[in-house]
């Protein structure tokens, strides 16, 4: 079963799929080892490990490169950001053959104007809503595998208001993509009606700090979200600490003390060492003495 399959398989099971985001391959692995079920590729975190702001000024090679990567390092689905399928219809098609290539579950692709920008931000602009609709169905047409996931992303509610949004979730729907994703619901009411009013299988953004309150991950599956994404965890946690660790060795002119302390070893197992030297052993030449017997 490749992870599109055991994606798709999980989705019909009972209960919403959390999956914290990654922007690197670092942090991917941290979250397969913390037993999540699944990752996501943060288009946001991309950028920002790039050394950009979430202003659709990273390329679609940039971000299929890094869900590559990430999908190469972890053995849960990645679930990953594909902003506006990078351009027009032809170019949605192709982003999605770049993903499923590189061993993708699943991507979104959402409706705002090139350039995009952060969902949680102003001054957002989108598409006409056939323009949106079309690109949907140049997606879901360019997949080789029927279990790759079209997940269809609106920002239609910070636009042109939560009617709009929740049409087009339900036309992207109809045109063939799998999961909708309404962004930047205002309020937890808001956030409530979308399972509702959706006719089909929805995903929750978590984005602390954003125009989406901070909503408990209880309540999102117990009102029908199936899939909730996580973005930020680890990005926010990661400035915060190396502000805070940076500013100690700058003060005292020593080490500081990490949140958790590691050894050397310890801290390349988590990276896979054990993994890596077991088949360097596997694989290693046999010694001279026993090559002549």
């Amino acid at each position: 079963m490749n992870q599109a399959s055991h994606l798709r398989t999980k989705l019909r099971e009972e209960g919403m799929i959390v999956a914290p985001g990654a922007y690197d391959c670092i942090t991917a692995r941290l979250i397969n080892q913390a037993g999540f079920p699944a990752v996501y590729m943060t288009g946001a975190g991309t950028a920002a490990a790039a050394g950009f702001p979430d202003l659709g000024l990273v390329t679609m090679t940039e971000m299929a490169e890094n869900a590559g990567r990430i999908a190469a390092t972890v053995d849960i689905p990645v679930i990953a950001d594909a902003d506006t399928g990078f351009g027009t219809e032809m170019h949605a098609y192709r982003t999605v053959r770049e993903y499923e290539r590189r061993g993708i579950a699943a991507l979104h692709i959402e409706d705002q104007v090139f350039p995009k920008r952060c969902g949680h931000l102003d001054g957002k602009e989108i598409v006409p809503r056939e323009e949106f609709l079309s690109k949907i169905r140049a997606a879901t047409a360019a997949r080789r595998s029927p279990d790759f996931l079209i997940i269809a992303r609106t920002d239609a509610r910070a636009v042109a208001g939560m009617d709009e949004a929740i049409h087009r979730a339900n036309a992207a729907l109809e045109a063939g993509a799998d999961i909708a994703f309404v962004e930047a619901p205002q309020s937890q009411e808001e956030a409530g009606a979308i399972p509702r009013l959706v006719r089909g299988p929805c995903l929750l953004n978590f984005h602390r700090g954003g125009k989406t309150p901070n909503l408990d991950l209880k309540w999102a599956e117990a009102v029908g979200y199936k899939v909730a994404i996580v973005p930020g965890v680890l990005l926010r946690s990661v400035v915060a600490i190396c502000d805070q660790m940076l500013a100690e060795l700058k003060e005292t002119h020593r080490h500081p003390l990490t949140v958790r302390e590691f050894t050397t070893p310890e801290l390349f197992d988590r990276l896979g060492r054990k993994e890596w030297e077991a088949l360097r052993q596997r694989f290693s030449a046999p010694p001279p003495s026993a090559a002549a017997e």
